[in-house]
């Protein structure tokens, strides 16, 4: 049974140049959307208690604060639910952030990408570097003592030390959680279609990737997954929940979900969703086989990595024996733990060519 729930809030002010999400500039159907989206929770969820709540996007943080607290008065939460709603630094106020506390959020993650005004500027974001820091010190006057933020490398004109200045900022910030991502330009994003100059090579980015992982190391973060950084305690419970392979509630346009061994998909056209929101566009019942390659997939993606005993538990297969080949054709790049296998550095920076060979 699922115990966490995605919602999608599909709205934006404009789009940024990398963002391949799907999001519309209609605040108009706002409030239409938030109708259907009730429709979708009480034809698909059963007052299961839910350990974590996520409202992502496109910019949850455009919904008003009664229309959030409408949302969540459908859902049964238990008393320790982590509660996260992405917001952008432009849309915080002091106002608004103390609404959001007493409502029940109590996580935050803010897109903040880079803290240098004039790459903030060429990637196409509203806010400034000045209007992060401002957000994350209205978002502690409010209470708030879980806050993620987002960091973007491999941005074009970006550099090594470019990078570094970056991270001491967030640093600085005295947050809980830094979300890390390389920048990886999608087919259906505005520099999908328009390539731009100056972008940091394979190479430069793979660097990038090694000076977030020792700054923040040092300084008392610790990778527990690929991109994402935690302060001992304050990992993301809701992705954790996506990363150990176990179910959840997607609601919303272009929302997936995952319940009863079922992978479904919502509509991604917004008027299409509106019209028929307790309807799944796509629904796929995985085989066992499925099962066990997405298990590998994703925990490989963890840094504690692979344990064996629980794949021969919930599958009835002898990990190592399975894939003997594959680990030693991989064996400086996937490394043994005490329950298992994970892969080191260098292995995370192959790791789609590794994890495609499990499929």
């Amino acid at each position: 049974m699922p115990e966490s729930a995605y919602i999608h809030i599909p709205f934006c002010k404009s789009k940024c140049k990398y963002c391949s999400f799907v999001s519309y500039n209609k605040p108009e159907l706002m409030k239409g959307y938030v109708f259907a989206l009730l429709k979708d929770i009480s034809t698909n969820y059963a007052n299961e208690p839910l350990k974590t709540l996520y409202f992502g996007g496109g910019t949850p943080s455009l919904l008003p604060v009664d229309l959030l607290r409408l949302i969540m008065k459908n859902f049964t939460l238990a008393p320790d639910c982590e509660v996260t709603l992405e917001i952008n630094p432009d849309d915080a106020s002091e106002e608004y952030l103390l609404a959001l506390r007493k409502i029940g959020i109590n996580r935050l993650s803010i897109g903040s990408q880079t803290f240098d005004d004039s790459v903030l500027k060429l990637i196409g974001r509203r806010h400034s570097a000045s209007d992060i820091e401002k957000t994350v010190g209205l978002a502690k006057h409010a209470g708030f003592e879980n806050i993620s933020v987002d960091l973007i490398y491999g941005l074009p004109t970006q550099t090594v030390e470019g990078l570094k200045k970056d991270l001491d900022k967030f640093l600085g910030l005295s947050i809980q959680h830094i979300s890390t991502y390389g920048l990886k330009i999608e087919e259906s994003s505005f520099w999908g279609k328009h390539e731009p100059e100056n972008l940091p090579d394979d190479d430069l980015q793979a660097d990038m990737y090694e000076v977030v992982n020792e700054v923040l190391e040092k300084s008392g973060f610790y990778r527990y997954e690929i991109s994402n950084f935690a302060q001992k305690g304050f990992e993301s419970r809701h992705n954790l929940n996506y990363w150990n392979n176990d179910e959840y509630f997607g609601f919303g346009c272009a929302a997936h979900g995952y319940a009863d061994g079922v992978r479904y998909s919502n509509f991604v056209e917004l008027e299409k969703y509106i019209d028929s929101p307790d309807v799944h566009e796509t629904g796929h019942l995985l085989t066992e086989a499925e099962k066990l390659e997405e298990e590998i997939f994703l925990r490989f993606r963890k840094t504690e990595g692979i344990n064996v005993e629980r794949i021969k538990t919930k599958f009835g297969v002898d990990f190592e024996d399975k894939y003997k080949a594959i680990l030693s054709k991989y064996k400086d790049f996937i490394e043994p733990t005490h329950t298992g296998y994970r892969l080191n550095i260098a292995g995370v920076l192959i790791s789609n060519v590794i994890l495609a060979e499990f499929i």
